[in-house]
């Protein structure tokens, strides 16, 4: 199979250390998609996703999976002998679904606009909104904030041990830094766990 990704972006990052943490990237191909250039723009690649989004899933067959977490899920239900990151019984599986939500509504997706709205990478097909972007930074902090009270006395984000709610979290607070968006010193817990993440070997992947 083979993923079309651009390596240094969020999304396509989930779904790598996803795979890393179940070890599973020897088993697709990937192959680097220029944004800035707009290779996600041409017809070959409209055509595996018409979202125009990186990263895509193509199997051996032709068929094409776009969006993160449907390709996680795709490896997850794939490769039930490999490590667990999407919950084994009912109650993981629901707090799971609580976490990833918020962290994609929450935290995620107004990072996401942040950057699109205030550093002007895609001005040549999108009308950034400046003060928009700058508020979406301000729902980020917040998020932040709440995540360091969460973490306080836990190791991970639920479930009590790693799952990909904690892989999201963490390429997304990697990813605000490029809009000037940190840890805050006062924020122990989440510090904490940032760095025990980090230096997962998958973190690197």
């Amino acid at each position: 199979m083979k993923i079309f990704e651009t390596k240094t972006a969020p999304n396509p990052r989930r779904v790598r250390m996803f795979m890393a943490e179940k070890g599973l990237l020897d088993k697709a191909e990937f192959i680097e998609i220029d944004l800035q250039k707009g290779e996600n723009l041409t017809p070959e690649f409209v055509a595996r996703n018409p979202m125009k989004k990186v990263p895509v899933m193509e199997l051996d067959d032709g068929t094409c999976i776009a969006e993160t977490m449907a390709i996680c899920r795709y490896f997850e239900e794939s490769y039930p002998d490999t490590p667990s990151l999407l919950g084994d019984t009912p109650l993981e599986k629901a707090q799971l679904e609580q976490w990833l939500r918020w962290i994609e509504l929450f935290f995620f997706m107004p990072t996401g606009m942040c950057f699109q709205h205030t550093t002007g990478y895609f001005k040549d097909r999108m009308n950034p909104i400046k003060e928009w972007g700058e508020e979406c930074g301000k729902s980020v902090e917040k998020f932040m904030h709440f995540l360091d009270k969460q973490l306080e006395g836990k190791e991970y984000i639920c479930c009590d041990r790693f799952t990909a709610a904690d892989i999201n979290a963490f390429t997304t607070v990697a990813f605000a830094r490029v809009v000037g968006i940190r840890i805050q010193p006062e924020q122990t817990n989440l510090q904490a766990w940032y760095d025990r993440i980090k230096a997962r070997p998958s973190a690197q992947a």
